[in-house]
């Protein structure tokens, strides 16, 4: 027995990275997943291989950005799957640029995908959740939206929006038991991360996660078994921040306990 047996979960930015772990999670957990994503042969050989080993995925293309893509999306979810009972609006890009040095397309390309993607994901899947009985939003902001970091303005006010948004929401459909959550993720080892713009460096330990109480990057099956957490037993939770990050936000390692 699964702890996801019968659950329908969409999932974008599902191609890669955090999206893809969480899929194969909840897949083996017994959901069906329904993968969006602009990365359609990545996405197509996440579903596939979900599919050949005994699980159940559809893979589609999904513009976050787009609401007419969002509603092929959760109409093609709930047509093959019968339902719609999780979503994580988890498609995220970043860019680095100092505020001044920054044009207004450079931010604007952020906010369309970090910031209206969620809202266009969580506005385009009630009726479906709501049809069903209830069901869990799961909206993966970030420690940005917990803090600033300097280079990252568009990011982190995006970042901060999702974490708002999912606090209104959590009030606006806890009368029809549909949970909504943020998840904050710190430095984790994804493709995104390793863009040389973001990080640039080539050593696997990551130098922004070296000063960490937990001194390493995080890992995509960390986040995914967070996800997998807040949908299936973390019932009593609602506009809720989760944060997985290795102790990033505690505060500043000034020194270290002697061997």
């Amino acid at each position: 027995m699964g702890k996801l047996d019968g659950q329908v979960a969409l999932i974008s930015g599902g191609a890669r990275g955090q999206g893809e772990a969480q899929a194969r999670l909840f897949a083996r957990e017994g959901a069906a997943v329904a993968l969006g994503d602009v990365l359609e042969e990545d996405g197509q050989r996440v579903a596939e291989s979900i599919n050949d080993t005994g699980g159940q995925a559809m893979f589609q293309k999904l513009d976050v950005t787009e609401a007419s893509s969002w509603q092929s999306m959760v109409d093609e979810s709930v047509s093959q799957f019968g339902r719609l009972d999780i979503v994580i609006n988890n498609a995220g890009i970043a860019r680095v640029n100092l505020i001044e040095d920054s044009t207004l397309q450079d931010y604007l390309d952020v906010i369309l995908v970090n910031q209206l993607g969620v809202w266009l994901g969580m506005k385009t899947a009630i009726p479906a959740l709501k049809e069903a009985g209830g069901g869990c939003i799961i909206n993966t902001s970030s420690t940005a939206g917990l803090e600033g970091y300097s280079g990252l303005g568009a990011y982190v006010s995006s970042k901060f929006a999702v974490r708002g948004m999912t606090k209104v929401a959590a009030l606006e459909l806890a009368p029809y038991n549909i949970r909504v959550n943020s998840v904050h993720p710190g430095p984790i080892d994804t493709p995104m991360i390793r863009d040389p713009q973001i990080q640039r460096t080539d050593d696997d330990d990551f130098d922004i996660a070296g000063t960490a109480p937990i001194p390493r990057v995080g890992h995509v099956d960390e986040v995914a078994k967070m996800m997998l957490f807040i949908a299936a037993d973390a019932t009593y939770s609602t506009g809720a921040e989760f944060v997985i990050d290795g102790g990033v936000t505690a505060g500043t390692m000034v020194a270290r306990p002697r061997d």
